[in-house]
């Protein structure tokens, strides 16, 4: 009985300790949270403001990561704020980038692209953040590696997977850990002006897609979310706003 007991523990633990090497870094690069995940190798999810570039090197040399250490950028989404910096991290680290089929040609060609406002208070900043964007220069990047429904992260060296998780943009994804961690780019926000109390997006080009790719990150097991502006919060939030 004890060998078994100890046989159990043993299992336990090495199940645990599979996740709990997994490390999480928030890289802000201008209004966007970046965020930088390190197991066996590291994976950078979205690429900032184009202004905010020369702040990548000075956030990687803080948490002491090599540029050369990062062997893919996952794209969320390709609006202005995601993708600014993606060209130059790219140069940097020679890492793939991976962004979903539907926004391959947004990213490939640079473009600039701001979603319909979904809530009243969206509608009213959409105009003035379109506006705002024209400001910033997105330079094209090719895309090495085309999502269609999922991805999954192992062989760069993360435990994790990319869902295709659409409504925000028509290619949005997020990135799930096993743990329960959603990294979900402008699926959700947490961050004045934009909202006064964590939850789903004030800009979505679709909201029944939207709601419908929430309930997949919860069926998923997704319980802590990483929006890319603001800090992290429960699902259970997004649970009461969406789902009643």
């Amino acid at each position: 009985m004890t060998m078994f007991f100890l046989l159990a523990q043993m299992l336990k633990l090495d199940s645990k300790s599979k996740y709990e090497t997994m490390k999480i870094f928030t890289l802000k690069l201008g209004v966007t949270n970046c965020y930088l995940l390190q197991e066996k190798g590291t994976v950078l999810i979205d690429a900032g403001e184009s202004r905010k570039c020369g702040k990548f090197l000075a956030e990687l040399k803080k948490l002491g990561v090599a540029p050369e250490e990062i062997s893919l950028i996952v794209v969320t989404h390709t609006h202005w704020d995601h993708i600014g910096c993606a060209k130059r991290i790219q140069a940097l680290t020679k890492a793939k980038v991976a962004v979903h089929a539907n926004e391959k040609r947004i990213l490939e060609n640079g473009e600039l692209s701001m979603p319909p406002g979904a809530t009243r208070w969206g509608k009213f900043l959409s105009p003035i953040f379109a506006k705002w964007s024209e400001k910033f220069n997105i330079e094209p990047v090719g895309a090495d590696i085309i999502i269609e429904n999922a991805l999954s992260l192992e062989e760069y060296g993360i435990d994790a997977e990319a869902i295709f998780t659409p409504g925000h943009s028509s290619g949005s994804v997020s990135v799930l850990l096993p743990t329960g961690e959603a990294f979900v780019g402008d699926a959700a926000m947490n961050m004045f002006p934009l909202t006064f109390r964590p939850g789903p997006p004030i800009f979505a080009e679709d909201l029944n897609g939207l709601k419908k790719s929430w309930q997949t990150l919860i069926n998923k097991g997704a319980k802590k979310i990483f929006p890319a502006h603001g800090k992290p919060f429960d699902i259970e939030l997004i649970k009461r706003q969406l789902f009643g």
